[in-house]
């Protein structure tokens, strides 16, 4: 996001100097080797960083000065709420972002950041209107177009997520998280031309992005097994090993739930989340699938 003032720009100098290098979403069938389902590649879960610590301490004390403004207020909120979410703590997160669109109403980040919560509760409704808020408040917050295009995706309607979802790719055409997000809503709208749409989509903007290695077993270009392998050797460090397999995992749900593999789906998403990278939209959605697998997956 971008800061406003003077006060603003101290505390993100304050709390992202301390954040740099950090990241920015068994029952069933094992994935196993020697069969078209990739191996079951594992990372170290991420854990809470020290410098995830120091923030929210930081942004704590800062908090608990009586010479704040509301607009100040509201940042130091928000930046908790963020780093809150970062680690996965989502229900002191959720509490901060309400705090600071009481300090702000006009916040969209904050509003957006509701949004992403509301659908993964399944409460639609109240997600759409959270996101509606974030995109009058700001048009062309393009986040708000992918997060209300996902929560109309799962809610059901999914001619209006081809609306949001068409509207995020077109604004970046050669990012392959865009490209996969409208192929999966146009696929229930009309399998047979979003199958054709991701070939011409993948042959016009493929590149060097890891995300296009997914979109490239989607349209058939390698087999899972030689995209689980690429992904190994290419990942330079254990963080990055753990956020590729979080969106690997995710996807690869994905595309087995649209075979009617289930029960393997079910196991993907698991391991999709089991790297701990909470701050990812697949991380957030592959809990989702879950709970519209089997409801008595995930506990209350």
């Amino acid at each position: 996001m971008y800061f406003r003032n003077g006060f603003a720009q101290l505390v993100c100098a304050m709390v992202f100097t301390s954040l740099y290098g950090c990241s920015s979403m068994d029952a069933g069938t094992t994935p196993r080797a020697g069969s078209d389902e990739a191996s079951a590649l594992l990372a170290v879960p991420l854990q809470v960083s020290y410098q995830n610590e120091l923030a929210l301490a930081k942004i704590g004390q800062l908090l608990s000065s009586s010479d704040l403004n509301p607009d100040q207020r509201a940042e130091l909120y928000y930046e908790r709420g963020v780093v809150f979410d970062r680690v996965g703590l989502r229900t002191m997160a959720r509490i901060d972002f309400n705090r600071a669109l009481r300090e702000r109403p006009d916040f969209a980040e904050a509003y957006n950041f509701i949004g992403v919560y509301l659908t993964q509760q399944q409460d639609f409704d109240d997600a759409y209107d959270a996101f509606d808020s974030a995109l009058e408040l700001a048009p062309d917050y393009d986040y708000a177009f992918l997060n209300r295009g996902i929560a109309l995706y799962y809610g059901q309607r999914p001619k209006l997520a081809v609306d949001d979802l068409a509207e995020f790719y077109r604004r970046r055409p050669e990012d392959p998280y865009r490209v996969l997000w409208l192929y999966m809503a146009e696929r229930q709208v009309d399998a047979a031309s979003a199958d054709k749409a991701l070939q011409r989509r993948y042959k016009q903007h493929a590149g060097d992005e890891w995300g296009w290695a997914i979109v490239s077993v989607f349209a058939g270009e390698q087999s899972e097994a030689e995209f689980m392998h690429q992904l190994s050797k290419s990942s330079k460090s254990n963080r990055e090993l753990a956020e590729r397999l979080c969106e690997a995992y995710f996807y690869l749900g994905k595309l087995h739930l649209a075979q009617g593999k289930k029960a393997l789906a079910e196991s993907y998403f698991k391991l999709s989340m089991s790297n701990n990278v909470y701050d990812f939209i697949e991380h957030r959605y592959a809990m989702l699938e879950l709970a519209q697998l089997d409801p008595s997956l995930v506990e209350e």
